[in-house]
């Protein structure tokens, strides 16, 4: 009997659970439908959005929280890893190998410390602080659906004292219902809303003192890393200065291994030599006599003479008289020469007194005077009378005008022909081969052009050793390649 009175009960609640649903239902259709009025609490609405966006930021919080623990934990595994192959290539006869495989201890230790003071004292509180929001929740919820029932009496003993056919014992019922409903109503919401103005302004101390654990916590490990790191710098500095002689060795970039010198060589002397079966150049349209330049280049500005119509150009003692028939007179321009001049000479040289001539001349800001005199000039070619056809004169080195581009003045005695820049070497270089220049730290090298730009490796410079060209003041002798790489700039 007990038993079916127990099932009696039961049964007896889940048949007013169901008509309670039915009835809410009910109510909730004809409020939606605006056939009955519905209860409404503004500022309670209010309380129950902040509470919807303070779970939402706790919630991503706490994710975020975990993902910063799982960070820092792989951050604990690639570190203890490292240390173990620190370790594994310290070899045993090295010193300050106990010293180092201490600091790995120690650093390990740092690692899991740090870790579990995160969760303990950030993650533990974050679950603790949001694990009241399912409780709230569920009460808000609650809330409703008695906000459904209250309403929902009210509503059925308003109809009831609006009917024509009145039954005062239905009447009396349904108040007795409402006042009931009234009564639950009001206690959780009563309650709800003393809760959840307290829980909204709890945010800010919890936000506070979560995030300053996580800082202060953040703080002293790396204060601790800090002095481990210390420590260890110290291990490696004895080590290095212990085995100073085996640091790692700078490798030059790789290069084409060109003979470059060779291949100077081979067309210098193709220049020099004599032109076969060259025939000399037919002369002017109007009868002038060929004309040919001739470039000559000098630093120092020549003094001014009187300048007259058919005056001799001397000819110089250095100068050879005669040239082979049909080919140019030309020679290298000498580093001290600091300007070129530009002369017609005849088609042959012929040994004797000079013929008058007329001679332009293009200087680095000067116009010397037609017949003035240069130490070690070129022979002064004749020029015809009439009038010489003009000439377009294009710099053709940085000795002209005493200035590279890119570099430093290179008319100056004391520096070789087309110098930019100096550089000083770092590290010592072995040549591997004969074109290249053998480097010792501390050697300064003239930096020049390549005379071929297509010769030029990439990483690669031309240059001479300061000694070797104050010592020879010889570029065939002296120039070579090296890395840019194993130098530094200085000036």
């Amino acid at each position: 009997m007990a038993e079916m009175g127990s099932k009696g009960v039961t049964a007896g609640k889940i048949a007013s659970n169901v008509q309670k649903k039915l009835t809410r239902a009910q109510e909730k259709v004809l409020q939606k439908l605006g056939k009955a009025d519905e209860t409404k609490d503004e500022q309670f609405e209010q309380c129950v959005q902040n509470f919807n966006k303070q779970l939402t930021e706790g919630t991503r919080l706490q994710k975020d929280l975990r993902t910063y623990l799982a960070s820092v934990k792989a951050m604990h595994e690639a570190s203890k890893k490292l240390n173990e192959c620190l370790q594994e290539v310290y070899e045993p006869d090295w010193p300050g190998r106990d010293e180092a495989n201490k600091i790995a201890e120690n650093n390990d230790l740092l690692w899991v410390d740090y870790h579990q003071k995160l969760v303990d004292q950030a993650l533990l509180t974050m679950d603790t602080y949001l694990g009241q929001f399912p409780d709230i929740k569920s009460r808000i919820a609650k809330r409703g659906r008695k906000l459904v029932d209250y309403d929902s009496a009210r509503h059925h003993y308003e109809s009831l004292q609006t009917a024509k056919k009145k039954d005062e014992a239905k009447i009396a019922k349904a108040e007795e219902e409402l006042v009931k409903a009234q009564k639950v109503f009001e206690e959780m919401n009563v309650d709800l809303q003393e809760e959840l103005p307290s829980l909204w302004n709890s945010r800010v101390g919890f936000y506070v003192n979560t995030f300053q654990s996580i800082a202060g916590l953040e703080e002293n490990f790396h204060k601790e890393m800090s002095k481990l790191n210390q420590n260890l710098n110290d291990v490696l500095v004895s080590l290095e200065k212990q085995h100073g002689s085996n640091t790692f060795t700078i490798k030059a970039q790789p290069r084409k291994k060109t003979k470059l010198f060779s291949r100077l060589r081979r067309k210098k002397n193709s220049d020099n030599a004599p032109a076969k079966g060259n025939k000399s150049p037919s002369p002017p349209p109007d009868g002038s006599p060929a004309a040919t330049p001739e470039i000559r280049v000098n630093h120092e500005p020549e003094p001014a003479a009187a300048a007259t119509p058919g005056a001799a150009l001397p000819k110089s003692p250095s100068q050879p008289t005669e040239s082979p028939a049909g080919s140019l007179p030309s020679r290298e321009p000498s580093a001290a020469e600091g300007t070129f001049a530009v002369a017609w000479p005849s088609q042959t040289a012929e040994p004797g007194p000079a013929q008058p001539a007329e001679a332009s001349e293009v200087t680095c800001g000067t116009h010397p005077a037609a017949g003035a005199q240069e130490p070690g000039e070129t022979a002064a070619s004749e020029a015809a009378s009439s009038s010489l056809p003009a000439l377009v004169v294009e710099t053709f080195s940085a000795a002209v005008n005493g200035t590279v581009e890119g570099g430093s003045g290179a008319g100056r005695l004391d520096l070789p022909p087309g110098f930019m820049f100096k550089v000083q070497a770092q590290h010592d270089y072995t040549a591997t081969d004969t074109d290249e220049l053998q480097l010792k730290a501390g050697d300064v090298v003239l930096v020049i052009p390549f005379q071929n730009p297509e010769e030029q490796d990439e990483g690669w410079l031309m240059g001479v050793k300061e000694s070797d060209w104050n010592l020879h003041k010889e570029l065939e002798k002296c120039r070579g390649v090296f890395p840019e790489n194993f130098t530094a700039r200085v000036q």
